[in-house]
Formats: C-alpha cells, structure tokens, sequence
C-alpha cells in the first residue's frame, strides 16, 4: 500500500467509522488505503488502551532459550559435545587412512 500520511481529522473519521461497527479494519483499510494494522492502533490509542509493543524476533529467540528448563540446557551441552567428539572421531580416522594408506571405514552396501 501506498504510504500517504493522513490528517487528523481524516484519522478521525476512520476512527468514527471503525466505532460504528459497521465496517473492520481491513475494509477501512481497503476503503482509506491505510494498512489495516495502523487503523488498530488509531482506534486502540483514542480509546486510550495500552498499546502493546512487539518485540524483535532475535529477542524472543533469546527469551526462550533462557527460559528453558535447566535438564533441557544440560541435554543440548550434551549434544554439542557429542557432536564435537563425532567429529573429532571422524578426522581421526581421515588422518590414519591418509597416513596408513588402507581403508578404516566399512564401505555401505557391501555384502555379508
């Protein structure tokens, strides 16, 4: 939607509207060329609710990683420590095949 800054008045008449219950947000959107979200925070403002803030998403992400149970942060320390020992494992065993020239790895597929 175009972004056209409307006068108070016209702020008011779109308020006036919304009250009479006739119409939503979104029609009054479509109709005004207003996104409807801003219209909610008009008629949230004049009826002198609290407006209430979003937070950034990286926030949230945050918020619920410390919110998290201890026993969930020690299974996901635990987790990255195997990952860690996975991978320590399986550069070892790059290193001995490059230096003992032999294969260590069992090959998929093969046959019994």
């Amino acid at each position: 939607m175009k972004k056209t800054k409307k006068t108070s008045t016209e702020k008011e008449a779109i308020i006036a509207e919304y009250l009479l219950g006739e119409e939503s947000y979104r029609q009054l959107g479509l109709k005004h060329g207003v996104d409807f979200r801003l219209i909610h925070l008009w008629v949230t403002k004049f009826q002198g609710r609290p407006v209430r803030k979003l937070k950034p998403k990286s926030v949230l992400k945050n918020e619920a990683v410390d919110q998290l149970p201890t026993d969930v942060r020690e299974l996901q320390e635990e987790l990255r420590k195997s990952k860690l020992h996975v991978e320590l494992l399986n550069t070892m065993i790059d290193i001995a095949e490059d230096q003992l020239k032999i294969s260590i790895r069992k090959k998929s597929g093969t046959k019994r």
